[in-house]
Formats: structure tokens, sequence, C-alpha cells
């Protein structure tokens, strides 16, 4: 009996590798991760590489985050000379599709992957999707959250008894909150990356999304009423400003170092921000904290967010192996079920199992963010969409001077649609 089933694995393993069974595959990886998502992705790696020590080896290079990395992707697939997998942005996936540089992940790669659809929130599998063509493997979602001061929070009398912000629930309530900080001393009820207006655009289109609008439809940008959300959410944000209840014209690091210096009560920004906080805690360096989900200040719940994908490029003349692929495959499988380290990172894995498992739901303040994932909303599906694409940087044009109440909200909205639709 011992020997039939070592015979069945090794006609397995002759399955997936072909004559080169017992060579060892090495996948190129290209990535854009660095911080603290870098050192946790080296680590898995690291953790692959071992696991699958004589079979396969992934061989890294980190590359310029944005613009930098998308280019030479582009250039390298064109030529043959691109990576047999790269992690990239879901929001950039539609220009990739165009532009011919991403293979497809067929039914048979997830079949083999061990994966399927039903394991990932249907917003997160719809963003990797292109006309029913899947062409990623997500790994998490990266939304915004709203983090803050459990201290500050309870001494004025701010907190609920589960430990959350009062207010959550409604417009009303969440500037009621925002005020009653403002009355108890606090600088700045709210930290806002208001100096940005690149980053911005995920609360903006929050809480567009909060309203049910939409960016695009149709190929029209901000068409019928949705230039009266975009408007609404505008004027909501300027009108913090004009009460001094958020920070203005403030970077993301100051954004940050205000919130870690008690300076903000509360600060809007990326899960990403977690390991700052839990490093900072463990230093002794910081107060108790917390992160949720954006509070409702329109119709319903609704967050922004992107995903870390795994790609594969279309190395233009390049054909894979099916050996090649099968490694390929076994890499993005292993870190996909084994993605619960990640999660340190304060990203939500994006293969269900992880997210509900025990020891994900022990981790916090992730679990308590997680339940977003049931209402986020992501990029409108254009290849002028996405991380450092020109739809950010029209808007953050007029972001930035009118949330610090500079610019009319509706003038502002006037300009960003006749920019938008003129590209």
């Amino acid at each position: 009996m011992r020997m039939l089933k070592l015979a069945k694995c090794m006609l397995v393993a002759t399955a997936l590798f072909g004559s080169a069974a017992h060579a060892q595959e090495t996948v190129a990886w290209w990535d854009f991760l660095s911080g603290g998502d870098g050192v946790r992705m080296k680590q898995m790696i690291a953790d692959f590489n071992k696991a699958h020590d004589g079979k396969i080896k992934i061989e890294a290079t980190t590359l310029e985050w944005g613009t930098p990395f998308y280019s030479k992707v582009q250039t390298s697939a064109s030529v043959g000379e691109a990576p047999d997998i790269m992690t990239y942005h879901a929001s950039r996936i539609p220009l990739a599709v165009k532009q011919g540089i991403l293979q497809e992940i067929t039914a048979d790669d997830w079949s083999k992957m061990g994966l399927a659809k039903d394991a990932y929130a249907k917003t997160t599998w719809g963003a990797v999707s292109i006309d029913d063509k899947q062409y990623a493997v997500p790994f998490d979602t990266h939304p915004i959250v709203l983090y803050y001061n459990k201290d500050i929070l309870k001494k004025a009398g701010l907190l609920t008894e589960d430990g959350k912000p009062k207010g959550l629930d409604s417009r009303e309530n969440f500037e009621a909150t925002l005020k009653g900080l403002k009355a108890a001393g606090v600088k700045f009820p709210l930290g806002s990356v208001t100096a940005d207006g690149n980053f911005m655009f995920r609360t903006i289109y929050s809480l567009m999304g909060q309203q049910d609008g939409e960016l695009l439809t149709d190929g029209e940008f901000l068409a019928g009423d949705n230039g009266e959300k975009l408007q609404n959410a505008l004027a909501l944000l300027q009108g913090w400003t004009k009460d001094g209840l958020q920070s203005t014209y403030t970077d993301y690091p100051a954004t940050v170092a205000l919130f870690t210096s008690g300076e903000a009560a509360m600060m809007i920004n990326g899960v990403w921000e977690v390991p700052t906080m839990v490093d900072l805690k463990k230093q002794g360096k910081l107060f108790e904290w917390g992160a949720v989900e954006l509070p409702v200040l329109f119709d319903h719940a609704s967050t922004y967010a992107d995903s870390h994908t795994f790609a594969i490029p279309a190395n233009k003349g390049k054909e894979m192996t099916a050996e090649k692929r099968a490694a390929v495959l076994e890499v993005i499988s292993w870190l996909s079920k084994n993605s619960l380290y990640w999660a340190s990172a304060g990203h939500i894995p994006a293969y269900g199992p992880v997210t509900e498992s025990a020891e994900y739901k022990a981790m916090e303040p992730n679990a308590s963010y997680s339940p977003l994932t049931a209402h986020m909303i992501f990029d409108p599906k254009t290849p002028l969409a996405g991380v450092a694409g020109p739809i950010f940087d029209v808007m953050s044009t007029y972001f930035v001077p009118t949330l610090n109440n500079e610019m009319d909200p509706a003038e502002a909205v006037k300009e960003i649609k006749v920019e938008l639709n003129d590209l």
C-alpha cells in the first residue's frame, strides 16, 4: 500500500513538472512592496522557498512603486523580458488588459491552484475580471479605515461601551463627536491628508459610494446626478475644514504624526498603517487605539478599496513552459492559502478561508474592520483609472484647494467633469 501511494505521488509530480520532475524550477518574481509590506513578503517568499526546497525557488526583485513599476512591466513584457509572476494592483488591470500584457488566469489554472470564485468577496473577484475573464488572483484588499485614540475619546465621553467612537451611524452623530472633541480641547478631532488629492480620492470616492454615486457611467464621467454626489462629498469635507474639525494642508507623514502624537484624536488612513501603530504600542510610545470602518455619512456604508493581486505577464515571443506555469500556480496557491501572516500588515486577505479562520478572527483591529468587505467599492473599470492613473491626477488638482476652503465645491466639480471627459 505504501509503495502504491508513493507511485501515485510520483505520477502527480510528473504530470506537473513533466520530464523536469527532479529539476528545480526558478520563478522570476517582481513586486513593488516596501516598508512593512516588503518585510513581510520577503519573509513569505523565504518560507515558500524553504517549504519547496529543491523543487521551486522564487527569485524576487523589488522595484519602485507606482508609475515606474508599471512602465517597466509594460516595456519588459513587450520584448519578452518581464518576470514569470508579479504583484499588480487590481485598479490597474483594465489598462494592462488593453495593453495586452497580462495572461488570462484560466478555469484550469484555478482548478490546479485549488482556488475558486466562492472563496472571494464578489467585489474583489469582479475587480480582477474583464469580460468574464480573470487576469489576476486577488491576494488582499487594502481599504481606508478610521483610526481612533481610545484614551482621548473615553476622556471626552465619546467612546461606546464596546470601545468604538460614538456617532458612526450618521453624519449628524459623527459630526457631534467631532465637535465634542473640539470642545474638549483636542487640536484636531480628525487628521486628514488634505495636502494630497491623490490620497483624498479614497475618502471622497467612498462618500460618493455612500450615495450610490458613480464616477463613470456608460463611458461618461459624472453623468446624471453623479456630479451632485461628488459635490456633496466635497462640501461635507470642506465644512469640516471651515469648522476646524480636521487638519488643513496636511501631507501624509504629517497626518500620521498628528495622530500618533495625540494632536489628532482620529485619522482616516489605509490599513497599511496598522503595523506602525502596533510597533509604537509595543515600544510603549502609543496610547490605546483602534481602527474601524468609515462612518456612514450619507445613505449607507461604502468604503474605497484596492487589491494587491498576483498576475502572470504575457511575455511577447516567450512561451511559458508547462513546468514553469505549474510552478507559478503553486506560488500563487501557497501564498494565498498562507496569507494569515500578510494580515499582520493590516491588509484583509482576499482568500475567504483565511479570514474565516479562528486565528484571523482573533486579530485586532483587523477583525473589527473586516466586515467592510461586504460594501467596499473599487475604481471604475477603465484604463484611465488605478494607482498613479490620470483620473487621480485630474481630481487631485481640484481636491486640495476645495478641501482647504479655497475653491467652491460646485466649481471644482464643473472643472473636474470637463477635464475627465476630455481624457
